[in-house]
């Protein structure tokens, strides 16, 4: 069975809000936020809106473009344009096992928003006077058994959404919750910039310090570009195998993009405003979330807990499309090589399970599993944000710019003649072939050499 024996997206706007909803994730609400604060905020932001546009949306363009022409999962579809030659599948291979990771870290993660915003409804997040939120969390991390249970139940959810199918399943889910996140960050923005002194977050996330970038921050907003657009782990090769045949490829691309642009620097706007309001610390890393947060909106005069509702609801939609997305890239391996789709996902979810709840009791307490000074949980996620997806983009560039026809290229991007594409030879000979292999490898290079920490 190939990745196109399930059924596609139906239509242009159903591309735009699944791919969007892989996109936008906790990428863009959880992950940016902390790194811009840690790289010094407009600056780290510049340089982001550089890699993302620029290397980002190419990489985009380039697994569309793979996935459609092929109609395949991505094992299969690198042999299938470099005529038949096997040993390209390593490409999709790397993808796979890239994808595999995130998703169990990703996991994690999202077993801990859907703990804040169950908390959050109940009550309990507030309810615990005297104790702060650093230890609040702290002992929420403490419970291994508390986390593999949301973590759980997270995961189901995910697989639940995955059985329905693409057009049913993942495209309804999509169209539904992206909007609605959209009204949630808005509103949340809204509240942010009323409370005194929130100017003082816009010119922190705005103004550009390049002093406190360094080549950490370029790397990582490099890793960001990618983790956040969900390429380089054979995702987008996967949803570009459902694209309809007639859609604009180059628009998709743009808009999706631009809606993930949007959502990190709404997330941003969201947040350091109430952080500077309530004097919190911007660059407290994953803890931004999970400690300043709830202690900000502690601080309110009232609605602490409707916006903890609504801040946590966002982030478990968020990460609940980009959770979604890398299950069905799992899915549709194993139903390229055969399986059904049923079995197929719940064997995903069954594998998934193991791994993630081996991330989730590894990062503290008693089983705290360390290596080299890094946890297993902090080996994973540096393996998942800054090593395997630059290695599986850079190969994507090289081959569809070196391996795969231009005229297979250019044939797909203008709908088989049916758009004008002026703009492909620039987009082909300088981005895909020179400009993105350039870029990933010297930061890759760099990052192998020490230069970059």
């Amino acid at each position: 069975m190939t990745a196109s024996a399930n059924k596609g997206f139906s239509s242009s706007f159903g591309v735009i809000m699944a791919a969007a909803g892989s996109a936008v994730g906790l990428g863009n609400i959880w992950r940016f936020p902390y790194i811009c604060g840690k790289y010094g905020g407009g600056a780290f932001l510049l340089v982001y809106l550089f890699f993302v546009f620029l290397i980002g949306m190419s990489l985009l363009m380039c697994e569309f473009t793979v996935g459609r022409r092929t109609r395949r999962a991505p094992v299969k579809a690198y042999p299938a344009l470099a005529g038949g030659k096997k040993g390209w599948m390593a490409i999709g291979l790397l993808g796979i096992v890239t994808c595999f990771l995130i998703l169990s870290i990703y996991l994690v993660i999202s077993g801990w928003t859907l703990n804040y915003f169950w908390e959050s409804v109940t009550g309990t997040l507030f309810g615990q006077s005297g104790v702060g939120f650093d230890v609040h969390f702290g002992d929420f991390a403490a419970h291994s058994v508390h986390r593999v249970i949301f973590m759980l139940i997270f995961l189901l959810l995910g697989l639940v959404v995955i059985l329905c199918g693409v057009e049913s399943g993942i495209e309804r889910l999509s169209k539904w919750l992206m909007p609605i996140l959209l009204v949630l960050i808005v509103a949340l923005c809204v509240r942010s910039l009323t409370l005194p002194g929130a100017a003082a977050g816009l010119d922190y996330l705005f103004h550009p310090d390049f002093s406190k970038l360094g080549g950490e921050g370029i790397l990582a907003a490099l890793g960001q570009s990618l983790f956040s657009l969900s390429v380089g782990m054979g995702t987008m090769v996967v949803y570009g195998s459902y694209i309809p045949a007639d859609d604009n490829i180059l628009k998709s691309s743009i808009w999706i993009t631009v809606c993930d642009v949007a959502i990190a620097v709404l997330a941003g706007v969201a947040i350091f405003p109430a952080v500077f309001a309530c004097g919190m610390e911007p660059g407290q890393g994953a803890g931004l979330v999970y400690v300043v947060l709830p202690a900000v909106f502690q601080s309110f005069e009232f609605g602490a807990q409707l916006f903890a509702i609504l801040f946590f609801l966002l982030l478990s939609l968020a990460a609940l499309t980009s959770a979604i997305s890398l299950h069905e890239t799992l899915t549709a391996f194993l139903t390229d090589a055969g399986m059904k789709r049923t079995p197929a996902a719940v064997l995903v979810a069954i594998a998934e399970g193991v791994l993630a709840s081996a991330v989730a009791i590894s990062f503290t307490g008693e089983t705290a599993l360390t290596a080299a000074d890094r946890t297993f949980f902090d080996w994973m996620d540096y393996l998942t944000a800054y090593v395997l997806p630059p290695v599986c983009a850079l190969l994507t560039v090289l081959f569809v710019g070196w391996i795969m026809k231009k005229d297979d290229i250019n044939d797909e991007l203008s709908n088989h003649g049916k758009l004008s594409t002026p703009w492909f030879d620039a987009f082909y000979h300088v981005m895909v072939r020179f400009v993105a292999p350039v870029a990933l490898a010297t930061v890759l290079v760099l990052g192998m050499m020490g230069y970059i920490k």
